[in-house]
């Protein structure tokens, strides 16, 4: 096989994952963006009306008063205005053709490892311990989940993150199936809501 036809394989085999980095980083920036415009109003007008504030159960306010909503001394939300334009910048890299080394996607990987596993421990927190399910948190968790499932079983598969074969063909086999796991755990997510907060009692 030519150089050029192994490049139009691997433009192939980047082109869907390019695309839920573009759409998931810029979905991801919206939610980011609304949280902190909502960051901003609660302490200047904290008798405003969020528009994520939809009731006691479904709302952002209280989790953005929280500590969990500045577990890092600052608000959550800035974290994603900072993060979520790398998934899209590397997304249309990919488009552009771009190669990047392993060490970047190892890097790379890392960023989105971290990424799930906070927004694993705000699901836990908001659910468990704030009793809210936060609209633009959700989005965020929606994007994020696909994305860094998408990443890591990527990465494996192209041998970036050098784990091994077996890890390299679960990898493989696992990426295609990314959009259903992020449904199921979208699902999970939705299913623990309505066992610890009964949302659809909301909608009587």
């Amino acid at each position: 096989m030519s150089d050029s036809s192994i490049d139009d394989v691997q433009e192939e085999n980047h082109r869907p994952l390019a695309w839920l980095l573009i759409i998931g980083g810029t979905l991801g920036l919206v939610a980011a963006f609304a949280l902190t415009l909502d960051e901003f109003t609660v302490p200047a007008q904290p008798h405003a009306a969020l528009l994520c504030n939809v009731n006691s159960a479904v709302q952002c306010g209280t989790n953005l008063e929280s500590w969990q909503g500045r577990v890092f001394g600052f608000p959550n939300p800035l974290i994603g205005l900072v993060m979520f334009p790398a998934p899209v910048i590397v997304g249309v890299a990919l488009l552009g053709r771009v190669r990047f080394p392993a060490w970047f996607w190892a890097l790379f990987n890392l960023g989105m490892l971290f990424a799930i596993a906070f927004v694993a421990w705000l699901v836990t927190e908001s659910l468990w311990v704030l009793h809210t399910l936060c609209p633009w948190c959700s989005l965020v968790y929606a994007v994020v989940i696909p994305m860094s499932l998408a990443v890591t079983f990527y990465n494996l598969g192209q041998g970036h993150l050098r784990a091994g074969k077996g890890l390299a063909r679960l990898g493989s086999t696992l990426l295609p199936w990314v959009p259903l796991i992020s449904l199921g755990a979208d699902v999970v997510i939705l299913i623990v809501a309505q066992f610890k907060l009964d949302l659809l009692s909301y909608l009587y």
